[in-house]
């Protein structure tokens, strides 16, 4: 699968089901040595009807399911958030 498919869909958390942000607002964090993706950092932000929130890491493991129009992750110990 390209990025530009991955772009456009929904980060969604399996945990309470919150929509985290789309995957092409996301930082990816690659492994230099290995060229591999570690990680996917959502930077802070807030919008008229969402309070402020602080920067969420995803570990690129707690990806659990890559839908048509979604990507599931399980932000558990796998992430770190800080609603």
């Amino acid at each position: 699968m390209r990025w530009s498919e991955l772009a456009e869909k929904e980060l969604i958390d399996l945990v309470n089901g919150e929509r985290l942000g789309l995957m092409g607002q996301a930082d990816l964090v690659v492994d230099p040595g290995t060229g591999k993706v570690k990680s996917l950092v959502l930077s802070s932000g807030s919008s008229l009807f969402r309070k402020k929130r602080e920067e969420i890491t995803l570990e690129w493991g707690s990806i659990r399911k890559v839908g048509p129009e979604m990507v599931i992750v399980a932000l558990g110990k796998a992430g770190t958030s800080s609603w």
